[in-house]
């Protein structure tokens, strides 16, 4: 059996996971009253609290309640298909579904599926090491965790447009896009997590749009927008005019609008079984590199 880990509920696995902007402006008072209490909590909890998950699974209900929802679907479809094939290369087990939230204990016993799967939803776990933990302690022995999030450098047309336009239009700039896990750190936290024989891959996706205004749509209605404790509310006409004037001119694609960059990670992590094939006892090699080359034909 499987389980796909999703965090936003039944009617919430259906839809694509991007990143997205939520359009703000707040007082610089009220930021710092954000960050406080966004380090209050963490504190508090002994582990990073980066994302408001309350407002992500509001965000996620109400993309999903959208009468044109199945609009939004394109980049889940893509990434489900690229995860289908992965599984189909590691196992044939039957795959059944199960939603589940990854910011918790998983509701399972030690030792309870031979494959999980999680499709662009582990961006917006706070405690990513924690999560992987425990997908680790409900996977049986020699069983694969196969997973894809967004990483790196999604949506760094948008960052650095809304960024710069901050800095020209109001001499400072507040974080609009949510922070994404390094490509050289997913390596090192599924070992961390017990996982071995770890495979990573990654692939960006870019995608055309009219113009900016078009990329934030779409993302919110993937429900993909800013969840971040530290957020703004609200971002001025001016600076949002000046964000689109940007991104056109530093992004603008060669045909007519602009492009968005997604990069996928790709992962597989197993579980540790004394079946799987280890590394040769050192010493036991029968040749040494150092004499490759050395003889002559």
């Amino acid at each position: 059996m499987s389980v796909f880990c999703n965090s936003f509920g039944a009617r919430a696995g259906r839809l694509a996971n991007s990143r997205s902007l939520q359009l703000f402006q707040n007082q610089a008072r009220g930021r710092n009253h954000d960050l406080s209490r966004g380090r209050r909590r963490a504190s508090s909890r002994g582990a990073m609290n980066v994302f408001d998950r309350t407002a992500k699974i509001r965000q996620k209900n109400r993309a999903c309640a959208s009468p044109d929802a199945q609009t939004y679907d394109y980049i889940r479809n893509e990434v489900a298909s690229q995860i289908v094939d992965r599984v189909c290369d590691v196992t044939s087990v039957p795959v059944d579904g199960a939603v589940v939230d990854e910011e918790h204990c998983l509701p399972f016993s030690d030792n309870s599926f031979d494959l999980i799967m999680s499709s662009l939803s582990l961006h917006w776990v706070n405690d990513l090491p924690g999560a992987l933990k425990e997908v680790w302690r409900v996977l049986r022995p020699d069983s694969p965790l196969v997973g894809a999030m967004f990483a790196g450098d999604t949506l760094f047309e948008l960052r650095s447009s809304l960024q710069l336009a901050e800095m020209e239009r109001e001499g400072g700039f507040s974080p609009h896009i949510s922070p994404f896990v390094q490509v050289s750190d997913i390596g090192s936290l599924l070992n961390r997590a017990g996982f071995t024989i770890t495979t990573i891959d990654t692939d960006e996706i870019q995608v055309n749009y009219p113009s900016m205004y078009e990329v934030i749509q779409d993302l919110k209605g993937m429900g993909e927008s800013n969840c971040a404790w530290n957020r703004r509310h609200y971002i001025r006409r001016s600076t949002l005019t000046a964000a689109a004037a940007i991104y056109h001119d530093m992004f603008g694609a060669e045909e007519n609008g602009v492009s968005a960059t997604l990069q996928i990670l790709y992962f597989i992590g197993w579980k540790p079984d004394h079946s799987q094939r280890g590394p040769a006892p050192r010493g036991s090699a029968g040749a040494s590199l150092k004499d490759i080359g050395s003889h002559t034909t």
